[in-house]
């Protein structure tokens, strides 16, 4: 799938920060919010299989949203994005923070 111009522009600009704040590779914390769906919230956390990933997901008061937190060793700016870029391609309805 293709990108907007707007989300280019926001990930040029998250890798450009990553870059400033950050020695690679570095710990790096996800954060996505999903109408609560068993089946997306595990297919959000396949993506993140295998590499060492802490999960953990919290639903909201009433139930009808989860947030998902992943923390991970990412080996530079790039991967961060790479990450992202897979995870809206993938799930649909995922909001990332």
């Amino acid at each position: 799938m293709s990108s907007s111009p707007k989300a280019e522009e926001f990930y040029k600009k998250l890798k450009d920060q990553l870059k400033e704040t950050s020695t690679w590779p570095s710990e790096y914390l996800y954060k996505f919010i999903l109408k609560t769906d068993v089946h997306k919230i595990e297919a959000l956390e396949s993506l993140f299989n295998g590499v060492g990933a802490v999960i953990h997901t919290t639903k909201s008061k009433n139930g009808k949203y989860t947030s998902i937190s992943i923390n991970l060793i990412m080996k530079n700016p790039e991967a961060v994005v790479s990450k992202y870029i897979e995870v809206t391609n993938t799930i649909e309805g995922v909001i990332s923070l």
